[in-house]
């Protein structure tokens, strides 16, 4: 392989705008190898075909740059509810308010109607402070410490209890409020592993709860049991049902101690596909799994393997999952949906990449082409790993290329790379095409970011600033009020004198 040279001549005119309609010519500019085309929205493909605009957000807004047009959420939304209508039993949705920081998101889920779900005291604290009613939010964070505790508290929200000691320590927290009324609670299941249900770190037996139900005064210390709650790490909707009924039998049991149950929530975790093409998810792994080197037809970095991913295309999705969950038949015989509606009880959910579907998108700029010292290209971009990527090993979506007015280099096959200073610093762990050549000042967007692939991990290390967050809208984009928000702790929390903080010598290295 060679280093990748400037080239002035390509079959077409790369730089060319394109009407918006026209995704393929979008997609021609760059693909996985094999590829793996992304799903997108009327608002992405309007977007990326006007690189003029694209140009202008990365110029305003510094790269990358997180876009956001939440107006899927709604629809996809709406595809969980209509299913559960079908089935006649009640859907409470809390928007998963950990996959996507901005309060974009928040003041979006509250026109649509939805409640939110929130993992930690700001986040908690940033909702209401946007309009939430303390009835429209759950608490599931999976470490609460006491400032979470005792403003969920002294404010009303459901809280969903995770454990034993967490459970002990708001039960004394509730017993010293003599002001308010009981406090709303649900106990986090942790479901059998058995029968394809994985182990999960989150929750407490059946057994478990039971006992310190029967216990611990929960009534007269001021709590009050509402709902069962359990998370799965995994999409089988027979997995799910499963977990539904082992939560139903506990709310039996919680209701002949005298518990007022009022629900059931199955938490997040609700699929969706990023794909729509299942024949290409299919021919990518038939490659990856006959991609032994590291060499020129590796289809990964160095050819290894991708062991942990996300199910990138799946099937079925949202609504038509639902509707498996709720017509799956449990041990008794009846359906999910009718042991829910024979006991009366609400069905909740906590989805968060599911609803996001199509909310957003990162773009980047590109600063470099080189070459490892082995001859691998690569081209460089102005972001890093952290901006766009999840707990999976990979993101299994190819990016779309905008192109800028720069000298062009020869057609190549390269892999992405970015600003921290690490050898394996990849963006995407999977080698790209690109048939018309990269330039100096190209954008690259990173499809359907918007659940989790932002902000879950993003990191400033290096002291690169986080990633603008712009939201779209019909007077055009606008900087995400979240981004004045530090992430870091008030210095007033801090033990460190003040001469100190104002000479600067508490934060030398």
């Amino acid at each position: 392989m060679t280093r990748p040279a400037p080239s002035s001549s390509t079959a077409a005119d790369p730089t060319a705008d394109h009407p918006p309609g026209d995704t393929e010519a979008l997609r021609r500019r760059c693909g996985g190898l094999p590829p793996l085309s992304a799903r997108l929205e009327p608002w992405m493909r309007e977007l990326l075909a006007d690189r003029r605009a694209c140009s202008a957000l990365i110029e305003q807004y510094g790269s990358p740059v997180n876009v956001h047009e939440f107006s899927a959420l709604a629809r996809n939304a709406s595809e969980l509810e209509s299913a559960a209508a079908r089935h006649g039993v009640p859907l409470r949705i809390f928007v998963a308010r950990k996959a996507n920081k901005t309060l974009g998101l928040v003041e979006s889920a509250r026109r649509a109607g939805h409640g939110v779900d929130v993992g930690s005291h700001r986040e908690l604290s940033q909702v209401l402070d946007q309009g939430y009613a303390p009835e429209d939010v759950v608490v599931t964070a999976a470490v609460k410490p006491p400032e979470l505790l005792r403003l969920a508290r002294d404010t009303g929200v459901v809280l969903v209890l995770d454990n034993l000691d967490e459970a002990e320590a708001f039960l004394q927290l509730a017993a010293e409020n003599t002001t308010g009324g009981p406090q709303p609670v649900a106990l986090r299941l942790a479901p059998t592993p058995a029968n394809g249900v994985a182990p999960t770190r989150f929750g407490e037996s059946a057994a478990t709860w039971q006992h310190w139900a029967d216990h611990a005064r929960t009534s007269a210390a001021g709590l009050r049991i509402e709902g069962v709650h359990f998370h799965l790490h995994g999409y089988a909707a027979q997995h799910r049902a499963l977990a539904l009924d082992e939560a139903l039998r506990l709310g039996d049991a919680l209701r002949d101690l005298g518990h007022d149950l009022r629900f059931i929530d199955i938490g997040g975790g609700v699929p969706m596909s990023y794909l729509d093409d299942a024949g290409q998810w299919d021919a990518f792994w038939t490659a990856h799994d006959a991609s032994t080197s590291d060499g020129a037809d590796a289809v990964t970095w160095r050819g290894e393997p991708l062991r942990q991913v996300y199910p990138y295309h799946q099937e079925p999705v949202r609504g038509e999952w639902l509707e498996q969950v709720l017509g799956t038949r449990l041990p008794t015989g009846e359906t999910a949906a009718v042991a829910l509606r024979e006991r009366g009880l609400e069905l909740r959910c906590e989805p968060g990449r599911s609803l996001l579907d199509g909310c957003g998108l990162t773009l980047s700029r590109v600063v470099q082409r080189t070459t490892t010292s082995d001859g691998v290209p690569l081209v460089g971009l102005e972001m890093n790993r952290t901006q766009c990527r999840s707990t999976s090993d990979d993101f299994l979506v190819d990016p779309l290329l905008v192109p800028g007015d720069g000298p062009r280099s020869a057609p190549l096959h390269a892999f992405l790379v970015g600003a921290y200073c690490i050898e394996a610093e990849l963006i995407l762990r999977r080698r790209l095409d690109f048939p018309q050549g990269v330039a100096i000042g190209d954008l690259l967007a990173f499809p359907n970011t918007a659940g989790y692939l932002m902000h879950i991990l993003e990191s400033a290390s290096h002291q690169i600033p986080l990633a603008s967050n712009v939201v779209l809208g019909p007077r055009g984009p606008r900087r995400d009020a979240i981004d004045a928000v530090s992430p870091l702790r008030p210095w007033a929390q801090e033990s460190v004198p003040a001469a100190e903080r104002a000479s600067g010598s508490a934060v030398a290295i």
